[in-house]
């Protein structure tokens, strides 16, 4: 016989429990409920589980107890039947012998597993009738007792807590239906699009991919805009491999990279002896293409001679390679992408117009990370990941904190930035974890780190003027003399600014080192 239970009064244990369900955090509230149960009445384990609305099954379980292989065994016992069994009839259930309820093992080798006689209660925790969840524990069987004292409370207490169950209830259905349409999202987009480093789907994100996947299959032009680092040759990638030309050459070319001198030779082709050191006759871009699709990254920086060109492939699909006047025809899918304002560019006779209207057939804008900032999670993930397995890291999580710091910050870098920013972290952190001391000090923002602008006028507009200076440093990586040419000051006057607030524009270098745009 087990020994009697010292116990406070009743009316004690309950004004506790009752205190508990006014945490304003729901889900901090049940476990210390479990707790308190399984203490009181000196029971083994306390399981609370949640029912999904006409299905039964279960959504929510949070359990006390359950540390010791045994009492697992009781767990996979609640599930496997009783709990079903109240689900369905929303009746108490009481097993004082669970050996003598040979309906309610699964197995005989789990009652073998059982080192004690066990007893069992479950009671359905209901609102309107409406049967929302169980509440179960289970202790040691010895012959005296009754249960009864146990059997009341836990029917009291799953009174008291059904409102906070049904909304836990709301809240892990809410949960359930956000993952079920972020994988039906997945599977659609993976359906889609052959690129797995596509990631996120906040609502802007998901008006491109609708629109990627009713241009891919067409021979439509596509102009794909948007800022430096949004991903832009993803996008194509995901346009040219869902197309019907996926079995033919993708050709990339980055029309920013390349002096003037030699673009015309990179698109079109050369013969030999066209220019000095042309030693043998070399086929371009557009003709590696044909077939399939070409990608113009940073179209807005050909020269308007090479742009002549272009718009001739795109109006009659032909082209003469330098040094031969002989025609060459050409069938290519021309995808071009650019973060400039190509429209601006035009008014200034930078670019020609007639040119942007053949390119901006079917325009694609992808939004900056700033604005779907919704999905830095689930990016941070994904570059976790990825940096594990090709820097061989164990990262495993990233503290609350440094997520503040990654959402409030505006990436003027986008998703370029973030994955660079996550590599260095993940390379910094030591304990499996990422800290925010681990993110660049770009990411120090006075909302991160608590520091809003307080104090007299001349403190608060020199915090502004440092944030400026550090934005515009961020865009053009630590370039002093762009910084201050778009700054309207001069040089001598921004190295002033940048030594009176201890700024390095070394700290803003991109990876390579260089400080050009």
């Amino acid at each position: 016989m087990a020994p009697p239970i010292k116990r406070k009064s009743e009316v004690s244990f309950l004004y506790d429990i009752s205190r508990l369900l006014g945490i304003a955090n729901i889900n901090e509230a049940i476990y210390p409920i479990l707790k308190r149960t399984a203490v009181y009445t000196g029971i083994s384990c306390c399981v609370l589980h949640i029912f999904k609305k006409k299905t039964n099954d279960v959504i929510v379980e949070e359990a006390y107890g359950f540390d010791e292989e045994e009492k697992l065994k009781i767990k996979k016992q609640l599930r496997a039947s009783i709990l079903k069994k109240v689900a369905e009839t929303g009746i108490p259930m009481l097993l004082t012998r669970i050996s003598h309820k040979p309906q309610f093992i699964t197995s005989s080798r789990d009652l073998n597993d059982f080192k004690t006689e066990i007893s069992l209660i479950c009671v359905p925790v209901m609102a309107e009738k409406e049967i929302l969840g169980a509440f179960s524990l289970s202790l040691e069987f010895y012959e005296s007792n009754t249960f009864k004292t146990e059997f009341r409370l836990l029917t009291i207490i799953g009174c008291m807590i059904a409102n906070t169950v049904r909304a836990l209830q709301e809240k892990g259905e809410e949960l359930e239906e956000l993952k079920e349409a972020n994988h039906q999202l997945k599977s659609a987009f993976t359906t889609q699009f052959v690129s797995e480093e596509i990631v996120g789907s906040a609502g802007k994100m998901r008006d491109v991919y609708e629109l990627v996947q009713k241009v891919a299959k067409t021979n439509a032009t596509v102009l794909i805009r948007g800022e430096s680092g949004v991903g832009k040759e993803l996008f194509a990638n995901a346009i040219h491999y869902n197309s019907n030309r996926s079995d033919k050459p993708l050709i990339k070319i980055n029309c920013a990279a390349l002096p003037d001198a030699l673009i015309e030779s990179e698109l079109f082709g050369h013969e030999k002896g066209a220019f000095t050191g042309a030693d043998v006759q070399r086929k371009g871009r557009f003709e590696m293409a044909d077939q399939g699709t070409i990608f113009l990254d940073e179209i807005g920086d050909i020269p308007a001679s090479t742009q002549v060109k272009i718009l001739r492939i795109l109006q009659e699909h032909e082209l003469e390679r330098l040094g031969n006047s002989r025609t060459i025809k050409v069938d290519v899918r021309v995808i071009a992408a650019t973060n400039r304002n190509l429209e601006e560019m035009i008014t200034k006779n930078q670019f020609r117009e007639d040119l942007f209207y053949r390119l901006n057939v079917f325009p694609l804008y992808v939004p900056p990370l700033r604005e779907r900032k919704d999905d830095i999670p689930t990016l941070i993930n994904h570059f976790i990941t990825k940096f594990n397995k090709k820097n061989g890291l164990n990262i495993n999580r990233i503290t609350t904190p440094a997520i503040d710091m990654m959402m409030f910050y505006h990436w003027p870098g986008n998703i370029r930035e973030l994955e660079n920013c996550i590599e260095r972290a993940a390379i910094l952190a030591c304990d499996g974890a990422i800290h925010s001391n681990h993110l660049p000090p770009t990411l120090q923002t006075a909302q991160s780190t608590g520091t809003d602008l307080k104090g007299d006028i001349d403190n608060i507009l020199g915090n502004v003027e440092k944030q400026v200076i550090l934005d515009t440093l961020i865009i053009h990586h630590g370039n002093v003399a762009r910084t201050a040419e778009q700054l309207n000051i001069t040089e001598r006057m921004l190295r002033l600014r940048m030594q009176k607030y201890n700024v390095n524009p070394k700290l803003f270098k991109t990876k390579d080192g260089s400080t050009h745009d």
